[in-house]
């Protein structure tokens, strides 16, 4: 700690303290070029890169980090986060801006060694850093970080407890298999498996406005989809800032997608309206622990003939599925029990799928082999 006085005073000892300003002798976080100098600094020349959007406004990125870690607030002191897909790291930078009170740990995970030239600096200037060059698709990146003790002082919480002080976060890969990751993350929450092994962690992602628009889709939307339901069935999903405050997209986001004067649709491309968001698993869980697959089975069936009424869809879970139509539809259940079977699979709600998989779950016939993986995998519309 450095001190310099600024005059001397002929005062007690209380005011001649007072007149004495304190300057902190920890590195400055190293700063991020200009973004006008981003391209050069990081060139867009591989197809990877190009499929990542991430945040370069500084200003758009600390009220990004305030609002991810102010949501979801632990009960035991600063939160460990562990970043992936962080690019450069302007995130990162705005997450370290928070005190020890807010953030306790960083981990970031990156494979890009551009990137990762522009992450490195942070160890050196922050103890709090710590930089892991593996990706963030992989399962065994996330079994790494625990092997190398980073994850020792996660306080772990049970279900029905407060969230622990573990919070992923990530700008999600603007690609099929960025999609797919989150689906996996999804699907891990009932499972209390991934790092839902400690509890309820909540996840703060970026992601484009496709995926968003499909994650929130409500039932009879056209984009409604296996993720928005095992969305809605497991967690809370909140937007952290206004959409409003991330447009345009140039001007808080790289990289900037080339003008074109094509009317071809862009909207799974770089360029699109993003959003934020944090997601904080439920407590109480519709989708029990042990029955992902079966949910995982006939929501994909379904989906696949998402606008044929269910009357006539059923048949696609197995030989002889009909049969749970008048499981589904008795008299002698409760009428907000019974399934309306002229609906589609988009026109079902989370009551309905349910009350579907209840039958299904009953039913002495259904499938053994689902033909689940454990990869990240998610059928794509």
């Amino acid at each position: 700690m450095l001190v310099l006085r600024l005059h001397r005073c002929a005062c007690s000892p209380a005011r001649r303290l007072a007149s004495y300003r304190f300057y902190s002798a920890k590195p400055a976080i190293p700063q991020l070029p200009p973004p006008n100098q981003w391209k050069a600094k990081f060139p867009i020349n591989n197809t990877l890169r190009r499929e990542r959007a991430v945040l370069k406004d500084s200003d758009t990125a600390r009220s990004v980090a305030r609002s991810f870690l102010s949501q979801a607030q632990s009960d035991n002191g600063g939160k460990i986060v562990i970043e992936a897909f962080p690019g450069p790291g302007a995130l990162s930078r705005a997450m370290l801006e928070l005190p020890s009170s807010d953030l306790r740990k960083l981990i970031i995970l990156e494979e890009d060694e551009q990137y990762l030239a522009a992450l490195k600096p942070l160890e050196e200037a922050d103890p709090r850093v710590t930089v892991v060059p593996v990706s963030g698709h992989s399962w065994d990146s996330y079994s790494q970080i625990k092997e190398l003790g980073l994850l020792d002082d996660v306080e772990s919480q049970p279900w029905d407890g407060p969230p622990p002080n573990l919070h992923f976060v990530a700008h999600l890969p603007i690609s099929v298999k960025g999609e797919q990751l989150l689906a996996q993350l999804f699907r891990c929450i009932p499972e209390h498996s991934w790092l839902f092994q400690y509890g309820r962690v909540p996840m703060s992602l970026i992601l484009t406005e496709y995926v968003w628009s499909r994650l929130i889709a409500e039932a009879r939307s056209p984009r409604r989809c296996k993720l928005a339901v095992v969305g809605e069935a497991t967690a809370d999903i909140q937007e952290a800032v206004d959409a409003a405050k991330l447009t345009p997209y140039e001007e808080h986001f790289y990289p900037v997608p080339p003008s074109t004067s094509s009317s071809k649709s862009i909207s799974k491309k770089v360029g699109q309206p993003m959003h934020a968001f944090t997601a904080i698993p439920y407590a109480d869980q519709v989708i029990q622990r042990g029955d992902i697959d079966k949910w995982d089975f006939c929501l994909r069936r379904l989906f696949v003939l998402k606008t044929i009424p269910l009357k006539a869809a059923l048949n696609s879970l197995a030989p002889g599925a009909n049969s749970l139509l008048k499981t589904m539809t008795s008299t002698s259940l409760p009428l907000d029990q019974r399934v309306k079977i002229t609906k589609s699979a988009r026109e079902l709600t989370l009551a309905d799928w349910t009350l579907l998989l209840r039958a299904f779950n009953n039913w002495p016939f259904r499938p053994e082999d689902l033909m689940i993986t454990d990869a990240f995998m998610e059928d794509i519309e």
